[in-house]
């Protein structure tokens, strides 16, 4: 069965080593290409939102302040994930946030995330930047509410996940775009990709 869940945080910032925190989480669930569940809530970290993070979110101090605990909403989203494997758009950014908030609840997470943004550079050489809202509007995916929030964005990122998986099936013979192909992908260099399809597509016929 291929099953991911795709998450998004909304911050205060750029990093929690600089002290930012988590403001919202959404995650969508995904079981053989389709959305079967959804998580989202605001989180009270107990820090202010700045006025730039609010004009991009939308996301106000008063929002913030009404939600529950970071730390309980964080166990919450542990519990809704549930081990399985993880993705995000631009992963490095979503992966320490969801480390460093579970930290904070005395959990640790060190699982890999595919993400979909070095795939993207992959898949798409020819798009004119990988930013979500661009490769939105490449593949014509529809729109989910309001971009730069979690929900919105992670279902926007589920679809662009579905809409490579589809891609590798029908352009490169994938039959079985799974996470160990994806994490691959991903780590392989943008002039090694299309032998890297090519091996992936023969495993598949001689299997």
């Amino acid at each position: 069965m291929s099953t991911f869940a795709v998450i998004d945080f909304e911050t205060t910032g750029i990093s929690p080593n600089m002290g930012d925190r988590a403001t919202e989480v959404a995650i969508v669930l995904l079981e053989d290409g389709k959305v079967v569940d959804r998580f989202q809530r605001l989180m009270n970290a107990g820090v202010r939102v700045n006025s730039f993070i609010t004009q991009l979110t939308g996301i106000t101090n008063e929002m913030v302040q009404a939600a529950p605990p970071a730390e309980q909403v964080m166990r919450e989203a542990a519990r809704f994930v549930a081990g399985r494997p993880m993705v995000a758009h631009n992963a490095a950014f979503d992966r320490k946030f969801w480390q460093a908030e579970l930290a904070r609840c005395g959990e640790e997470w060190a699982h890999p995330f595919v993400c979909t943004l070095l795939l993207s550079r992959r898949l798409y050489p020819q798009a004119a930047n990988h930013k979500l809202g661009t490769l939105a509007a490449l593949h014509h995916l529809p729109a989910a509410g309001r971009a730069h929030r979690a929900l919105a964005d992670a279902e926007v990122a589920a679809s662009l996940l579905l809409q490579m998986q589809h891609d590798l099936k029908t352009r490169h013979g994938c039959a079985a775009p799974d996470q160990a192909l994806l994490m691959g992908l991903q780590r392989t260099s943008r002039h090694l990709v299309g032998g890297y399809l090519k091996r992936q597509a023969s495993v598949v016929l001689t299997s």
